[in-house]
């Protein structure tokens, strides 16, 4: 991944054994240079003129029980990171997080070898008691993070050490040079205040970042936790002294007064709720919905607008996920014959509205899909690790079964019964078993949504045929995510999003390391030598064409192992809102942008009438 640098103005130095000290820089980015430079003023597609003012209400399906940002265990407050701000922000009009700007740190700087990274804090940045944000905030921050979620521990595993260097600089030296992606996403570190994480309750007990807590913690960012019900609703205003109201990174943003979220545990009530006017914003998921539970009233009237926005910030891979810990799972044979049951074309005809297309990448929608057989660079770095990878990768173009006709349907069962044959097992009395020990095989699938049944149980009609009975069950959200975390599941529906610049986030998706790390995003568990490989190639990349060709073969690699089982996606984004807010002409087609540079549209909210 090419990281391109924009240089701040500043004097050239001279390091004590004659090498030339790095510049300080205003921002960096993983693909092309950054869009602004040093001194700009602010973001282009932002309305500096918004008004203040204004609440936007929003809703989750989730309840929580803690405020701490970071911990794995518990659910933590939706928006909860409202109340803090990072070292460095992203733009919305550049692709996904590829380029960032100081925000608590003014300034950055690394070697050209990438072997450590320095930040400067702005000597305005503070937390919301007055008290300033030092670098013993910073370093403080990395260790609790890694310490209290294997996500960050995986993500910022090559940080070997943080360090203060003086009263504004922290120093982060990395276990190895090369990695050219960990200056940037350290710059995305997430600032915790020491202070308070390490400090009493009013009460005098002792707190922790290792625990929840339901006690509003002090944040840094453009809001705070005003009032809150746990597991019913939490409101957020405004700070009325943000630190950096007027910095060039957060002009015409943060425009609402009051953001709250309510929760509505049942996926029905939660459009029900939309409906009443109970809350204004909603991003539809469901095919059903969008096809046919919008036919209201307040749409014919335009008091609520439908809008599609393009979503081209990620790829992504939606999928039934096998755990593969459990021994019936991990015959590749046995995942292929599930995938082959998989009638997606007849789903997409009757119960998706012909708004869904078959995913075909772990990076689908983007250009690090793979496709076609490998050529070039990614045929090059597939030859390095040759050995280590399936031999199909390099004759047969990975492509999901296609259902849809009686014929096919009748095809892939026979050929899905065959690899079930070859693995060991047969048909007996209508059920398929294990030939040594008569076991049948069964599936447990688990999921926090009943919405979910509408596409499983055709899955389990289709796995019938052959003798497989799965049985489908909806769990709470507590629990499924409890489950989901400990391993506790045989299978699910699960999604990863990517980032146009991947690299250490990689590491806890599929390494072997993550896989026996609870709590990791390695939800199905792969072990992997050669995909173990690819990722070091990925995180190594020295420019994106590079890390184009790696990340292709990596996707090629898991798809050709058959791992999940490959659903479905659409490029867009689909909302549904109350017609009171106003927004930027030139939303950036990354993001909805929504409710960061949105605004409380006074004339529209008057045309529409009070909220519910």
């Amino acid at each position: 991944m090419a990281l391109v640098l924009a240089c701040a103005p500043a004097a050239f130095a001279v390091a004590d054994d004659g090498a030339p000290e790095p510049a300080w820089r205003h921002a960096t980015s993983l693909s092309e240079s950054p869009r602004y430079d040093a001194g700009f003023a602010h973001f282009d597609y932002v309305n500096t003129q918004a008004p203040k003012g204004g609440t936007v209400r929003l809703a989750t399906p989730a309840g929580f029980d803690s405020f701490n940002p970071v911990l794995t265990r518990g659910i933590p407050a939706p928006g909860i990171g409202l109340i803090y701000d990072t070292l460095m922000t992203p733009s919305m009009d550049e692709d996904d997080i590829s380029a960032s700007y100081g925000l608590i740190a003014e300034a950055m700087r690394f070697p050209d070898d990438f072997s450590w990274v320095e930040f400067r804090i702005n000597p305005a940045a503070h937390w919301h008691d007055d008290t300033p944000i030092t670098p013993e905030d910073v370093v403080w921050s990395l260790d609790a993070l890694k310490e209290a979620n294997p996500r960050y521990a995986y993500y910022y595993r090559d940080v070997e050490k943080g360090e203060v260097v003086d009263e504004h600089t922290v120093r982060f030296t990395f276990a190895r040079a090369g990695n050219r992606e960990l200056p940037h996403i350290l710059g995305q570190l997430l600032v915790l205040p020491k202070a308070w994480w390490t400090g009493k309750t009013a009460s005098g007990a002792e707190r922790s970042i290792m625990e929840g807590t339901l006690e509003p913690p002090l944040g840094s960012g453009a809001y705070k936790i005003a009032r809150f019900e746990p597991g019913r609703f939490v409101e957020y205003e405004r700070v009325p002294r943000y630190w950096a109201a007027d910095h060039p990174t957060q002009v015409g943003s943060n425009n609402f007064d009051t953001i709250r979220y309510d929760v509505y545990r049942d996926q029905t009530v939660l459009l029900e709720a939309f409906k009443a006017d109970s809350y204004d914003f909603r991003a539809e998921n469901s095919a059903k919905n969008w096809a046919t539970g919008y036919d209201f009233p307040a749409v014919e009237r335009g008091d609520v607008i439908l809008e599609v926005f393009p979503n081209e910030a990620m790829g992504i891979m939606q999928a039934f996920v096998m755990n593969l810990r459990l021994p019936k799972f991990q015959d590749e044979r046995i995942r292929r014959a599930l995938n082959l049951m998989y009638d997606f074309e007849t789903l997409k005809r009757t119960v998706f509205y012909d708004q869904y297309d078959r995913i075909d990448s772990f990076f689908e929608g983007s250009e690090l899909a793979s496709s076609g057989l490998p050529e070039g660079k990614e045929l090059a770095i597939l030859e390095e690790v040759r050995d280590l990878v399936p031999p199909s990768v390099f004759t047969e173009p990975y492509t999901n079964p296609v259902n849809g006709t009686p014929e096919n349907v009748r095809a892939n069962a026979r050929e899905a019964v065959r690899l079930f044959r070859e693995a060991g097992y047969e048909i007996r009395n209508g059920k398929m078993v294990n030939v040594e020990t008569g076991e049948p095989f069964t599936i447990d699938f688990m999921d926090d949504s009943p919405t979910s049944e509408r596409s499983v149980l055709p899955y389990a009609n289709s796995l019938r045929r052959i003798g497989v009975d799965l049985t489908f069950r909806v769990i709470d959200v507590s629990q499924y995510q409890n489950k989901l975390r400990n391993r506790d599941f045989e299978m699910t529906t699960t999604l990863w999003a990517q980032s146009l610049s991947p690299g250490n986030e990689q590491l806890a998706y599929w390494g072997s390391a993550a896989a026996d790390s609870p709590q990791s995003e390695n939800y199905a568990g792969i072990k992997d030598p050669g995909v173990d490989a690819l990722i070091q190639k990925i995180i190594l990349a020295k420019n994106r064409e590079d890390l184009v060709a790696a990340t292709k073969a990596l996707d090629r690699v898991l798809l050709h192992h058959n791992y999940v089982i490959p659903q479905f996606y659409t490029s867009g984004i689909r909302t549904a809102r109350w017609n009171r807010f106003g927004h930027p002409d030139n939303i950036p087609p990354y993001t909805t942008g929504f409710p960061t540079i949105w605004w409380w549209d006074a004339q529209k909210a008057a045309s529409v009438g009070s909220p519910s």
